[in-house]
């Protein structure tokens, strides 16, 4: 926390948060859209590496922009809070194995590692918590 005293004073900024849809990605930016106007915004890959996995093609996203004197500049990336995705890779369930709460590491078709049931298949659809990667429930 920082006090100021009674001579100085502070600016406001102005934050404006943005549906904007996702385009693609290079090694340094990702490219956004905004869906009213087909305006392109790049995004440092930098400040969204934790999100970055969870993008795919189209998918829509809240960005939070600040008006900054330069132009606007993008501060944080907000994903849905569950997606759908494929699993790539994970080992078949055994037979017999019914006690419950039991995982097994799964890849999935964007890269990702999490641990699902084990009654769930390759190829199979599951929904992910985007928050903290976790495993929801079969799609």
């Amino acid at each position: 926390m920082k006090s100021f005293s009674s001579g100085n004073f502070v600016q406001d900024i102005q934050l404006q948060r943005k549906k904007m849809q996702y385009l693609y990605a290079d090694a340094n930016r990702s490219i956004f859209m905004d869906p009213d106007n087909y305006e392109q915004v790049e995004v440092s890959n930098e400040l969204i590496a934790e999100q970055k996995p969870y993008l795919s093609d189209g998918l829509e996203v809240q960005v939070l922009f600040w008006d900054s004197p330069a132009g606007e500049a993008a501060l944080s990336l907000e994903l849905p809070p569950k997606l759908v995705f494929i699993v790539k890779e994970t080992d078949p369930g055994e037979k017999g194995n019914s006690v419950a709460n039991i995982y097994k590491s799964a890849k999935l078709a964007n890269g990702l590692k999490v641990k699902v049931p084990l009654f769930i298949k390759q190829g199979e659809k599951v929904i992910i918590d985007t928050r903290d990667g976790s495993y929801v429930a079969r799609a």
